[in-house]
């Protein structure tokens, strides 16, 4: 398992960081580039999950309903959940799974920032990429990304997660009571994760805080343009949603 990971993950990850740093000379950049690159490739499934969490919180109503009406009842709770995602067609844990898939990839990164900056790993290069003798570590010629501790970086991790997760919540939560345990979920998500980010990047290198950074806003842009610019499959689907769930 630890071969596939390293074969199939790291490796063209690391390789494709020094591909980047040979064209831009600087590691912080290259690290952009490479989250950005990232994080086109998983495009895709971040529009999946996008696309569940919409389907899902359209469907909120629905589910309070049958968990008040079917209280007592756990079995008949869960069929009648079942027959309301078949109806609508929403697979509650279709989210979960992209996020699952992207898992694999996420430790891979932080293996590529962890000892990318090192000039041992540079033995593992592939034949076809430039070896540059050495890597700077400094972004932008004054920020020292191999440092374990960079407070600005780490607050900006946290400020962009927190901005992150503050765009997922959904906007209208007047129907969400305070004991909810949904609503609990949330706040946690918005406000404990963060905070647990901004820890976690200070005792890392501050590249990790870079990447997280980079993958933060990336995130924050492509919902965004998911909710300005909704696909028009995705916008039809979601109306079609609407009024099914209005006129049930």
């Amino acid at each position: 398992m630890s071969s596939l990971f390293n074969n199939f993950l790291f490796l063209p990850l690391f390789n494709l960081l020094i591909f980047f740093y040979d064209l831009v000379p600087d590691i912080g950049v290259a690290i952009i580039l490479l989250t950005i690159f990232v994080r086109l490739i998983l495009y895709p499934l971040s529009q999946k999950a996008l696309k569940s969490q919409r389907e899902m919180t359209l469907l909120q109503p629905k589910i309070k309903e049958i968990q008040k009406n079917f209280k007592e009842s756990k079995e008949e709770q869960s069929r009648a959940l079942l027959n309301l995602y078949r109806e609508h067609r929403v697979n509650p844990f279709s989210g979960f799974l992209t996020i699952l898939i992207q898992i694999p990839v996420l430790f891979a990164l932080l293996k590529v920032f962890r000892v990318g900056l090192d000039q041992s790993s540079l033995n593992f290069l592939y034949d076809f990429v430039k070896n540059p003798g050495q890597i700077n570590p400094l972004f932008l010629g004054f920020i020292d990304l191999s440092q374990t501790r960079n407070i600005a970086l780490a607050a900006l991790a946290g400020v962009s997660q927190f901005w992150q997760s503050k765009m997922m919540l959904p906007k209208d939560q007047k129907t969400t009571s305070p004991g909810d345990l949904s609503n609990i979920l949330n706040k946690q998500m918005v406000y404990v994760f963060p905070a647990l980010i901004g820890f976690i990047s200070l005792s890392w290198p501050a590249a990790i805080a870079l990447y997280w950074t980079t993958f933060n806003l990336f995130a924050i842009l492509q919902q965004y343009l998911s909710l300005r610019f909704p696909y028009k499959e995705k916008h039809v689907n979601n109306q079609n949603l609407e009024s099914k769930i209005q006129k049930n």
